[in-house]
């Protein structure tokens, strides 16, 4: 049995929040010194997602699941959640205002969930939330081009001269930035299909701005290949499958 282990306060719980190694993560969370958490891992005093951990090196993050002796010092779990966000919902987990997307969520971990990728008030569709932050940024990083589809509903018709403006990116002067490459469908007179690998401030609307159009719906679709379930009305929310992560 381990002795005088404790945990220490909140301040030193920032190990829980990204990767580390796991001689310091021990250290941190416990209060022991690292030379002898070193001397507990050569003892086999540790384990790591159930194996026993050795190498003072090994890696974990804040979905490790740690134990020294029979002691649990960490057993978080990830969790991802898919929303269907209705119009006049905020992303944000707190707004004076509005409801927000987290007062829409029925899991018990709700409040240290994250908005991947935010979606205006006035947009609906396919919103995520995660706990994982490394999953969040490989879905929200430009360089990685993970395509998001949104459905636009235009107020004045549409002309194929759109597709070309869009497949060249535009320029934003306030910024200083051209935007990425985006990829246009006309659907019928007044309706597109736009996806965009990139989300910057009001994109689509200051886009289709450009061809003096004003956006009247707007509403995400899909983030990669993971597509906004058709049995979820808008404001219910279901936990993602193990495919639709890894996808």
């Amino acid at each position: 049995m381990l002795t005088g282990l404790h945990r220490l306060t909140s301040g030193k719980k920032e190990m829980e929040s990204k990767r580390a190694r796991l001689d310091r993560f021990i250290s941190v969370n416990t209060g022991i010194n690292r030379k002898h958490v070193r001397l507990m891992l050569a003892k086999g005093r540790v384990r790591v997602d159930g194996e026993l951990a050795r190498d003072i090196d090994q890696v974990v993050d804040e979905f490790s699941h740690i134990c020294l002796d029979d002691k649990v010092l960490q057993a978080n779990e990830a969790s991802y959640v898919m929303l269907h966000k209705p119009v006049g919902v905020v992303s944000a987990t707190i707004d004076d205002k509005h409801r927000t997307v987290i007062d829409l969520l029925e899991q018990d971990d709700k409040e240290s969930l994250h908005i991947v990728g935010r979606l205006d008030l006035n947009t609906s569709g396919l919103l995520l939330l995660t706990n994982d932050g490394r999953w969040s940024k490989r879905l929200m990083d430009p360089e990685h081009k993970v395509g998001k589809l949104y459905r636009v509903h235009l107020q004045n018709p549409l002309t194929p001269d759109y597709i070309s403006g869009f497949a060249q990116g535009m320029y934003f002067e306030f910024e200083d930035i051209t935007t990425l490459p985006a990829e246009l469908e006309i659907i019928d007179s007044y309706t597109a299909l736009v996806t965009l690998y990139e989300g910057r401030y009001h994109q689509i609307k200051r886009m289709f701005g450009r061809f003096r159009n004003p956006v009247i719906g707007l509403h995400r679709i899909s983030v990669g290949n993971i597509v906004l379930d058709n049995n979820l009305k808008p404001g219910e929310s279901r936990v993602l499958t193990p495919k639709e992560i890894a996808l």
